[in-house]
């Protein structure tokens, strides 16, 4: 039992730490206000959510494309993205971490950070 307890925790420390490198990448761009939220134990969804905003579409896309990009020449690929610039939502899903880029009337629509209130955040970049 205590191997598996420490594979889970190696999967959770791993998952933190590709979410901080996707916040560090998000922080070079022109998103505001990104958390990232460690879901794992209220949530069966994702281990970590990484959330930021964009003030209009070239922002969304900016943020979009930079995250792709960067993970992409680390040979991270996505295993799905949704969401369109004109939509104001974009998601893109790692597996265990999950980034949503919002233009700030929908992220306070949705309220991801409110419905998780009960999950730590990890890191807030403003």
């Amino acid at each position: 039992m205590t191997e598996n307890n420490n594979i889970v925790q190696d999967d959770i420390a791993s998952s933190r730490a590709l979410a901080v490198d996707i916040a560090d990448i998000i922080a070079e761009t022109p998103a505001a206000d990104t958390k990232v939220i460690d879901i794992h134990q209220v949530s069966t969804v994702a281990d970590v959510f990484v959330i930021c905003s964009g003030d209009n579409e070239r922002q969304l896309r900016a943020i979009y494309r930079s995250v792709i990009d960067e993970m992409g020449e680390k040979g991270i690929e996505p295993k799905r993205t949704e969401g369109e610039t004109t939509s104001g939502w974009m998601l893109i899903d790692y597996g265990d971490v999950v980034v949503h880029i919002f233009d700030k009337d929908l992220r306070t629509f949705y309220d991801l950070e409110g419905r998780w209130e009960s999950a730590p955040i990890l890191l807030s970049i403003l």
